[in-house]
């Protein structure tokens, strides 16, 4: 090695300065670097007076010199004499680009290996894949951004899919695309491209939840003793289209019926129909349909007024006329149920039974008032999916849907004290107080105090549900649509036949594993029914509707929409306070983000009172 050889560093050219403990090498740049001799390799002695020589390269016979070596060995001296018929620096570094090239040799300066015909065929086979899959790869990212994809092209934008169902983290087409690699962006780019219609709803996929029905073999109906009711008018008022009816009220005198679908005495606990049931933790409510907790069998068996008699648990609750309980007991039962629609039992409530239940249980709605309930009465609608198209009806605040909950709600507390009574282990419902004691009349106050409310939470014990206003409370009144209230069947059931019940560990075991899944499906409705919501609005796009203020915090605040029953964050000018009716149009819908921009048109209405 001495000075103006030719060297190798970093895999590029450098000419040799001085000499030294370290080399000073000249890059391709003109920059004059100090390098150990052992970070560099000779490729020619020099003299090389500049690095530009090297740029003129020699016409040379690069293919016959492989053939004449091929499955030997050479050095980079010989190569070059063989290709280019001189060893010179500028021959020696056209020899070495060709080794470094790797198709027909490999090695170092000093020992090359010139590969054999057969190895340098299947390299040159891998190499024309590899330039067929970029230029196809190419081809692919060209027409993703056209917006123009071929049938074919989907397979390859299987990635692009699992990224926006969160089955991956990545994606090589968006990276392509320099655009964020998030489940959002992956499902903007599928309605782009049209791979996705604005109708598919990922967030069930997104949350794992099962999206088909259960199919299990179902038991017959056990033959046992039932106290017949069917003489009593029962009634089962639901929304139109439900197709679990589980619970049904009728009136004897003063005492209220609350007849729920008696699913325990066909799932027993540790049945394959309960395991699953457990899994599920719920009926799984989406606007485009329902993925029910249990086989629509065990429904045509037991669904109240599905046949002209039903077998049933019921809950009779003797009422003072101040709304007391004077009186409760549980039997199974035989009953005869008319299905009605909230609406139509609402314009039966000034006849009987109606005017008496109304008139009783509204003065249990009063005693739990009493007691600390918060009644908070927002906006609520019924999303349907037809072929596609979204219809919304609001929920309107009926007498009848109240009426109806309120016995739901009496027959739960006082199963809990039934329970307590015996000290029975059930699915407990708990919720701890609120801070405050306003029980505020306006829509923005009652926004304020919802922000207040604390989430209740199951225990095997019973305490008070504050927000309810009740001492005791579990949930009994769904067993077709909710484990937990199945659970809390099979306990009152082992109860009235004298049988063993679940211990406190086994109710605590099925509360944790219903819990692990119940976060999962509030999600998945919550998002289905805001996705549902902004496919209504793609839909109609001149919607216009009236908002009420619901909350301000300096220049921005929330606008409820009661037709849509959605929360709106807008820019609200100086002049509209809380409660004042505004006029909203939507400005802008970005599906994949579940994001609406709104505008307020202007006041609609006076300043909302109480």
């Amino acid at each position: 090695m001495q000075q103006n050889a030719l060297l190798l560093y970093k895999n590029r050219p450098v000419r040799l300065v001085r000499l030294g403990e370290r080399l000073e090498v000249e890059q391709e740049d003109g920059e004059v670097v100090k390098v150990r001799p052992k970070d560099v390799a000779l490729l020619h002695p020099g003299p090389l007076s500049r690095l530009s020589d090297l740029q003129s390269s020699p016409d040379g016979e690069v293919q016959t010199a492989w053939e004449i070596l091929a499955g030997g060995q050479t050095r980079l001296a010989e190569l070059a004499e063989l290709a280019y018929g001189s060893f010179t620096p500028a021959t020696a570094w056209a020899a070495w680009q060709v080794v470094a090239e790797g198709l027909y040799f490999a090695g170092s300066p000093d020992a090359i290996v010139a590969y054999s015909q057969p190895e340098v065929a299947r390299k040159q086979h891998e190499r024309e894949q590899a330039a067929a899959g970029r230029r196809s790869w190419q081809g692919l990212i060209e027409r993703v951004k056209q917006a123009r994809i071929l049938p074919e092209d989907r397979d390859s934008l299987r990635e692009v899919e699992a990224l926006a169902l969160e089955r991956s983290e990545r994606s090589q087409v968006l990276r392509a695309l320099n655009r964020s690699e998030t489940p959002e962006n992956a499902h903007a780019l599928l309605l782009e491209l049209g791979m996705w219609d604005m109708s598919f709803n990922p967030y069930t996929l997104r949350l794992g939840l099962p999206l088909t029905q259960l199919d299990l073999p179902v038991p017959a109906l056990p033959t046992e003793t039932r106290r017949d009711l069917t003489h009593l008018p029962a009634f089962a008022i639901d929304d139109a289209g439900t197709d679990t009816p589980d619970d049904a009220i009728s009136l004897e005198g003063s005492r209220l019926w609350v007849h729920v679908a008696d699913v325990a005495a066909l799932v027993a606990p540790e049945s394959p129909l309960d395991l699953e049931a457990r899994a599920r933790a719920s009926s799984l409510h989406l606007p485009e349909g329902t993925i029910h907790l249990l086989p629509r069998e065990v429904t045509r068996q037991l669904g109240l007024g599905l046949m002209e008699t039903n077998p049933a648990l019921s809950f009779g609750i003797d009422l003072s006329e101040q709304g007391e309980v004077l009186g409760f007991e549980v039997v199974p039962s035989w009953v005869r149920v008319t299905r009605l629609t909230y609406e139509a039992a609402n314009l039966q409530m000034d006849a009987e039974p109606f005017r008496k239940l109304s008139q009783l249980l509204g003065m249990v709605r009063l005693q739990r008032k009493r007691q600390g309930a918060v009644l908070i009465d927002f906006p609520e609608v019924k999303l349907d999916v037809v072929d596609g198209r979204v219809e919304i009806f609001p929920a309107r605040p009926l007498r009848s849907r109240m009426m109806v909950e309120e016995a739901m709600i009496l027959a739960s507390s006082e199963a809990a004290r039934y329970a307590m009574q015996r000290e029975l282990a059930m699915p407990f419902s708990q919720q701890e107080p609120i801070e405050s004691e306003d029980r505020p009349n306006s829509l923005s106050g009652m926004f304020a105090l919802r922000r207040l409310l604390k989430r209740s939470r199951f225990h095997a014990s019973p305490g008070a549900h504050n927000g309810l206003g009740v001492m005791a409370y579990s949930p009994v009144t769904s067993p077709l649509r909710r484990y937990l209230d199945l659970v809390g069947h099979q306990q009152l059931r082992a109860v009235l036949h004298d049988n063993p019940p679940l211990d406190e560990a086994a109710i605590v075991q099925r509360i944790g594993m219903v819990e692990s899944v119940l976060g999962s499906i509030r999600q998945a409705e919550v998002l289905s029914e805001k996705h549902w919501t902004l496919v209504y609005l793609l839909q109609n796009p001149d919607w216009q509707g009236d908002g009420i203020v619901a909350d301000r915090r300096g220049a921005s605040g929330i606008v409820l929409v009661p037709d849509l029953a959605v929360e709106a964050r807008v820019h609200l000018p100086a002049n509209i306070g809380l409660d004042q009716r505004v006029r909203m149009r939507v400005t802008g819908i970005q599906l994949a983000q579940r994001e609406v921009s709104w505008r307020i048109e202007g006041l609609a209405t006076q300043r909302e009172q109480g």
